[in-house]
């Protein structure tokens, strides 16, 4: 996790900090829906590599946001989720959602739908 002094004193920036590139914010969309393994978690992100997948997981564990589990079996079974910390994001990711939908639907102000037209 972070420092409080390596983060910024805006609360907007540092939300920034810690979720938005394009993939974190994509994992933590999937990790909404539940608990994922690293090939499910792949599966589910289109054009994801498995390098960016471990170094944004790792990410997001170190801030607090995912968890990571490990079982003891053989083969081992590692599984992904949010943590309490990140299923607090859940409210800003369905704001995102909504608001796309609209976007992509036309049903804001000043967006032009070419397909109602």
């Amino acid at each position: 996790m972070l420092a409080k002094e390596e983060l910024p004193v805006c609360p907007v920036a540092t939300t920034v900090d810690l979720i938005v590139n394009k993939w974190k914010v994509l994992i933590i969309r999937e990790l909404l829906k539940g608990t994922y393994r690293f090939n499910e978690l792949h599966r589910s992100i289109e054009g994801i590599s498995q390098k960016v997948l471990t170094e944004n997981l790792r990410k997001l564990e170190s801030d607090g946001i995912i968890q990571r589990t490990v079982y003891a079996e053989v083969p081992p079974r590692v599984e992904y989720s949010l943590s309490e910390l990140g299923d607090t994001l859940r409210p800003i990711i369905e704001v995102m959602r909504a608001w796309g939908n609209d976007y992509l639907n036309g049903n804001l102000p000043g967006i032009e739908n070419t397909e109602k037209n």
